[in-house]
């Protein structure tokens, strides 16, 4: 399909991880249709894991969380007139939301794209585009990716985006002088929406006190909820020393994207930073309990990954309890040896305790 798009808009509404992982699926019509203007329409509360995305001409956010059904239907109202005064040429759809049919509806682009989920097969959703394209590939980017085969792209982009402004980073930096942690810095996110993605805080603490006794500064990020900082002054607690957490709940995504760019090594779950350490190429330990640690592990080659399966039998996803860590089974002693296995030899210890 030989088509000279010149705007474009990409629909995909999930969370901050998700984002990321829709990356190469941007940078790869921005390869191809250099020219265009490529729009997104996300999760408002997502928007600003790509705010400094430079692939994005403008991103349109969609009320969710916390807003009314009246909120909701004027937010629906204006982002309809919005986008229809953008003419799009193209839409390629990576959302499965049974609304996006009916904006899909109301847009007047030529050729619109989706992929052809098996439970939206109702005679209005398949109607509602002018190409349905079959899944493939075992990894999100790889069945991200998988939607643009209509456009017969044979050039794609694989690697996902995760971009600061270069004053981003100078407040990290001056963040981190501030609280006395220098360049051989690792970053340990613990922290997950839900409890079942979690470890044990215990057994953060000792891979923090192994990697603190080769000379490593650690630095503690979550998000701001008080369960978040709860967790993060627990496990800063139960170490020997304590790591740094004084940027816990305080950074921005492009801050993140920043601080974790910088770092030696990134430890985290199954979380957006593992997709944000991977875009920026930092070596990655992540621990995965029951979920499909095959398609939604962070897009890296530079990764050691621990799946709880591993260790014991994880539930069908049917029978997950949320509320249980199936991580616990993950001993802390490997964790350790990773990072032994991932970061250069020792640094000389720090004598100096660590900022708050």
């Amino acid at each position: 399909m030989e088509k000279p798009f010149k705007r474009i808009l990409v629909i995909k509404m999930r969370f901050h991880g998700d984002m990321l992982l829709t990356t190469p699926v941007i940078s790869t019509l921005k390869r191809n249709y250099p020219e265009a203007a490529i729009d997104m329409l996300l999760y408002k509360d997502t928007m600003p894991i790509l705010s400094e995305n430079p692939e994005i001409h403008a991103l349109y956010g969609v009320s969710n969380k916390g807003a009314s059904a009246t909120e909701k239907l004027q937010n629906f109202v204006s982002l309809i007139k919005a986008l229809r005064r953008n003419e799009y040429d193209l839409i390629v759809n990576l959302t499965d939301q049974w609304i996006v049919a009916l904006l899909v509806r109301l847009l007047k682009a030529p050729v619109k794209i989706s992929q052809n989920y098996a439970h939206r097969q109702s005679g209005f959703w398949k109607k509602s585009f002018t190409h349905l394209a079959p899944f493939d590939g075992k990894h999100a980017v790889e069945r991200n990716l998988s939607v643009l085969y209509p456009l017969g792209i044979t050039d794609f982009c694989r690697d996902t985006a995760m971009s600061y402004a270069p004053e981003h980073w100078e407040r990290m930096r001056k963040e981190l002088d501030a609280l006395g942690v220098g360049e051989h810095y690792v970053v340990i996110q613990p922290t997950a929406r839900q409890l079942f993605k979690c470890w044990d805080n215990d057994k953060f603490s000792q891979v923090i006190d192994a990697l603190q006794a080769r000379g490593y500064e650690v630095v503690l990020t979550s998000g701001p909820g008080a369960d978040d900082l709860e967790c993060i002054n627990e496990i800063a607690s139960g170490c020997e020393r304590k790591p740094v957490i004084g940027l816990a709940g305080k950074t921005r995504f492009p801050e993140l994207g920043a601080l974790i760019d910088h770092a030696m090594l990134f430890i985290g779950v199954d979380s957006a930073p593992g997709h944000i350490a991977a875009a920026v190429k930092t070596p990655i330990i992540c621990l995965f309990g029951a979920t499909d640690h095959i398609f939604w592990r962070p897009w890296s080659d530079n990764i050691i990954q621990f799946w709880a399966g591993n260790y014991q039998a994880m539930p069908a996803r049917s029978e997950l309890d949320r509320n249980k860590k199936y991580l616990s089974v993950i001993p802390a002693a490997d964790v350790i040896a990773a990072t032994e296995k991932l970061l250069p030899a020792s640094f000389i210890p720090l004598t100096s305790s660590a900022s708050l």
